[in-house]
């Protein structure tokens, strides 16, 4: 006769032990990782953020420098200064023509992904719902005792689809060829 597979597992004990070194270092490594509750996008979009607004609150304290030395309330620092002019000269010039029309070319298409990523999802729960729809449907049929009606019913017509999309092909195929010959 046929045998029957068992498959159990045994717990083994085991203890694992670490220099206080090692301890050190996985408590590090568990510290890097992320929470899979938030997405990676929210953090990205978190530390986007995060580092404007503390550009901003960098470039408002300058201002205030240097409104303040402009108006006399406190002495010229040529260090200071020399480190604004170094970051001023860092920022980026986005008055570019190219570099703007780069810069809405990618957000357009990275506006398109995030569309046609949500479109698919859209279009995939709507199949899930029509396939429970079915199911259900057919559960409940066969309580009624309909179902096997409603089931060939329906692969009748899905053969009927089939060779009439044979038959056209058929025939496609036949013109196509008299095309052919009549060249």
């Amino acid at each position: 006769g046929a045998a029957e597979v068992r498959k159990s597992f045994a717990h083994v004990p085991s203890l694992i032990g670490a220099m206080e070194a090692e301890e050190v270092g996985v408590e590090h490594l568990l510290r890097d990782i992320n929470d899979p509750t938030v997405s990676t996008v929210a953090n990205l979009v978190k530390a986007k953020l995060s580092g404007l607004s503390t550009l901003t609150e960098k470039l408002v304290e300058m201002k205030d420098y240097l409104t303040a030395v402009s108006e006399g309330r406190m002495k010229v620092n040529s260090e200071i200064i020399a480190n604004m002019q170094a970051i001023v000269n860092l920022l980026p010039n986005l008055n570019v023509e190219e570099l703007v029309r780069s810069m809405l070319v990618k957000n357009n298409d990275m506006h398109m992904v995030i569309y046609l990523s949500a479109l698919i999802r859209c279009v995939i729960a709507l199949h899930d719902l029509v396939v429970n729809k079915i199911a259900y449907n057919d559960e409940v049929g066969d309580e009624l005792g309909l179902a096997k009606g409603k089931a060939v019913t329906k692969v009748d017509v899905g053969e009927e689809k089939k060779e009439d999309d044979g038959d056209s092909k058929a025939k496609g195929d036949k013109s196509q060829s008299k095309k052919k010959n009549s060249l």
